[in-house]
């Protein structure tokens, strides 16, 4: 925090940005301001309430609540009647959440730029990617603060909450941040007024599109983060057509572009992969870690080379990426009960995607005797993109010995119209692979009762997540708690 600033002073602010008078002050423009938010439930003195604009409420609606609460000073896209919100200096500007970025940032010191600061973007691969670089960094000698989908509710922050935790990094003494970047960030402007040293591109696959509409709207909400406004520096996975497409679109970009650096896993030398660990050969040096799965080696390397670019020595890479443990939920070993070998695998992995179930699936076959079976549990999260189900079907059907479909997250649609969405997909020469089972407790016990001596069971969908939305009720659920307690029963 750099202390309070002036509406005044963010409305100048603005103008240098942008480049115009953008932004209109009502009121007082010598009203002290030291915190924003757009939750009127958060305001306190000397707050500055952003009205937002969402699908189901306007944030205007609640300014005059917010101004009962101690709000300072208001952000709005129009002037509001001040019979309504009294006398509080009002910021009047274009568009709300495209300026609270920015302003969200100036106001706790542009901590961003006070880090060596990596953006993640892609379908697939963003944590797993994420956690590299950060055992990379700490074998860097430095303290990293981490923020995605394993560290609170939303990938990414709104703006206020995103700048208020890299300002609380910054005052722990982190040098470096690294931020999973979601498309509804994108979309929605939360990173705007961020500062990245470097982003990075894993990959690109169907999901989202209850939000984005189309594959090309999703997309290019993910390119956006491409630009020259956020980073000098794009790390490309060129493997993804859709990377090849970036980069090229950058390169052909006018006025002044980013330095893009590609990768690609065909690059790689003597390549080994289990279900446990990978290592391959890179730059004359041997990279090992102990996470399993093919498509675990393209983000290792992205992490690899994104290190790379910013300095970090290829010792510290090599240590940091041998010391880092498995990652929670992403093709994480459900290990059995001490002295006791249940004689197959078993997996849990986050994939909610078609492609990511394809590559969990694909990574599981790749690692298992071919006398032997891959089975797998999954569902589809309720009230999302209800294209991408019957692509998942396909997907299980096709690349699996045996399938149980099964309830994910129904929220408040009904578990068994989701499934049949599901089945809707499967081949019909496949549909004998596939059973139903809306239960998703009794489907894993089902999967690891039918498992035999070699077989790898995969567990996917929920990966780290510790509970289950059924609607009317949010109960506790972790896929390998369940998993583990069947293990446990029948060693006994």
């Amino acid at each position: 925090m750099t202390g309070p600033s002036t509406v005044a002073s963010l409305a100048a602010l603005l103008a240098d940005m942008f480049g115009g008078a953008i932004a209109e002050v009502h009121g007082d423009g010598a009203t002290r301001i030291s915190t924003v938010t757009h939750d009127s439930r958060a305001v306190n003195s000397g707050s500055l309430f952003a009205c937002l604009r969402g699908e189901r409420v306007d944030g205007h609606d609640f300014a005059a609540a917010a101004v009962a609460a101690g709000a300072a000073a208001l952000l709005v896209d129009h002037r509001l009647d001040a019979g309504t919100v009294g006398g509080v200096a009002q910021l009047v500007v274009d568009d709300t959440r495209l300026r609270l970025g920015p302003i969200s940032a100036s106001l706790v010191g542009d901590p961003s730029t006070r880090m060596t600061t990596v953006g993640i973007t892609g379908t697939n691969g963003k944590t797993t990617t994420s956690l590299m670089l950060e055992a990379i960094f700490v074998a860097h000698g430095q303290r990293v603060g981490v923020i995605g989908t394993l560290n609170g509710p939303h990938t990414t922050p709104e703006a206020p909450e995103l700048q208020q935790r890299l300002a609380e990094f910054v005052a722990d003494d982190c040098s470096a941040a690294v931020l999973e970047v979601s498309s509804h960030a994108l979309t929605l402007h939360r990173v705007d007024g961020t500062h990245f040293d470097a982003v990075v591109f894993t990959n690109f696959g169907r999901d989202h599109l209850d939000l984005h509409g189309t594959p090309e709207d999703y997309f290019r909400a993910k390119a956006s983060l491409f630009d020259i406004r956020f980073a000098p520096l794009a790390v490309i996975n060129i493997d993804d057509t859709h990377g090849q497409l970036l980069t090229d679109v950058i390169a052909g970009g006018d006025g002044p572009s980013m330095r893009v650096v590609t990768f690609s896993a065909g690059e790689l030398v003597d390549v080994e992969v289990t279900a446990t660990s990978l290592s391959y050969e890179w730059s004359g040096r041997r990279i090992r870690v102990e996470i399993g799965g093919a498509f675990n080696v393209s983000n290792s390397l992205a992490a690899v080379v994104t290190a790379t670019e910013l300095g970090v020595p290829l010792d510290d890479i090599v240590s940091g990426l041998a010391r880092l443990d498995a990652i929670p939920g992403r093709f994480e070993t459900v290990t059995w009960p001490a002295g006791i070998d249940g004689g197959f695998s078993v997996i849990v992995d986050y994939a909610h995607t078609p492609d990511g179930l394809t590559e969990v699936i694909a990574a599981a076959r790749s690692v298992v005797a071919k006398s032997a079976s891959v089975i797998v549990v999954f569902g589809c999260g309720g009230d999302r993109d209800r294209g991408k189900r019957a692509e998942m079907g396909a997907a299980a059907a096709v690349g699996a010995d045996r399938v149980i479909v099964t309830s994910d997250n129904p929220r408040s649609e009904e578990p068994m119209q989701i499934i049949n969405d599901i089945v809707a997909g499967v081949p019909s020469n496949y549909r004998a692979r596939v059973t139903l089972n809306p239960d998703r407790h009794q489907a894993v016990g089902e999967a690891l009762h039918v498992a035999r001596n070699g077989d790898i069971v995969v567990i996917a969908g929920k990966g780290h997540e510790k509970k289950q939305d059924l609607g009317d009720s949010v109960v506790e659920f972790d896929d390998r708690a369940v998993a583990r307690s069947f293990m446990e029963s029948s060693s006994r």
